[in-house]
């Protein structure tokens, strides 16, 4: 899986690359058809609690998932946006095991 990284007006550390790059391993390992993972990070208003910005796009063939999280660090958002995105990897992989058994004769 390509993973590309792009933050808005700031450089991220390389930790949080790395907190990413492990954390997007996770869902790679759920679903193997990922091809590209395109994370965003911005920052919102300071007036803002939780103006840390994380999407995540991945693509796969045949479909795209994507998830939109913020919080008070990067860290929760990055976190928050993967777990989002491994609740629809799931349930894709439900809906394709349920139509599998639907179309198996009796």
């Amino acid at each position: 899986m390509q993973i590309i990284i792009q933050t808005l007006n700031f450089k991220p550390s390389d930790g949080l690359e790395t907190f990413i790059n492990e954390k997007l391993a996770k869902i790679d390992h759920h679903s193997h058809g990922i091809t590209r993972a395109d994370v965003t990070l911005s920052k919102g208003p300071e007036a803002e609690l939780n103006n840390n910005y994380c999407e995540i796009q991945l693509d796969m063939p045949g479909k795209k998932h994507f998830a939109k999280k913020s919080s008070d660090k990067f860290e929760h958002s990055i976190t928050d946006a993967v777990e989002a995105l491994l609740v629809m990897i799931a349930k894709d992989k439900d809906k394709e095991i349920s139509k599998r058994h639907s179309e198996m004769p009796q």
